[in-house]
């Protein structure tokens, strides 16, 4: 089965204050931190969609087997980020069985995690495995191609999580508790840095 990640990494970050694709955390940034993980993981393509801070993020990956794409109207909302994705990965990609979609500001997402939610899709042929954590799923989440007309149809800020509500029948949790760790502010960010170092 082959399974592609999209990597969203298109928002500008204004509660961050800076790209926080950029932010460094155990000392690798978010962003390479998160394509690493799906690489690991056996994902392919890795579809990496930019946006705001295109010229500083794209540097970042280099070496990494990723296909970048900016997206010129990122401020449309993740929406329509992740239907540039994944039309991306199935123009690289066109008898993909199933997409990944993961965002850059999760930094306990690891490779493990991405093989799990595979091997959880193989075992159940459910078509989306979403995580589950702090009483709601949402991403990584996986979705096999019987979605990806949905996933393309998607615009402004109505992200994929719309998708698995609406079609609860088809989704199997995967119980992730660490995924509900996100970091938005400096605030989050000073407080996951504490709690890293304290381990």
């Amino acid at each position: 089965m082959s399974v592609g990640a999209v990597v969203l990494a298109a928002g500008d970050s204004s509660r961050f204050g800076q790209p926080k694709q950029l932010a460094l955390f155990q000392g690798e940034p978010f962003v390479r931190r998160t394509v690493t993980a799906a690489k690991d993981a056996g994902c392919m393509p890795i579809v990496v969609v930019v946006g705001a801070d295109a010229a500083k993020i794209t540097p970042i990956l280099a070496g990494l087997p990723v296909s970048v794409i900016k997206h010129s109207n990122w401020s449309n909302g993740l929406g329509s980020s992740i239907a540039v994705g994944v039309k991306q990965a199935t123009i690289i990609a066109p008898e993909l069985d199933a997409a990944i979609l993961l965002t850059c500001d999760q930094p306990f997402v690891n490779a493990d995690a991405l093989r799990r939610i595979i091997q959880l899709h193989l075992e159940t042929g459910k078509p989306i495995i979403a995580s589950a954590y702090a009483d709601t799923v949402g991403v990584p989440a996986l979705f096999d191609r019987s979605c990806f007309e949905e996933l393309l149809q998607l615009t402004g800020d109505s992200g994929a999580k719309g998708i698995i509500l609406a079609r609860r029948r088809d989704v199997v949790p995967f119980n992730f508790p660490d995924a509900g760790i996100d970091i938005d502010t400096v605030a989050d960010y000073e407080t996951l840095n504490q709690s890293s170092l304290a381990k």
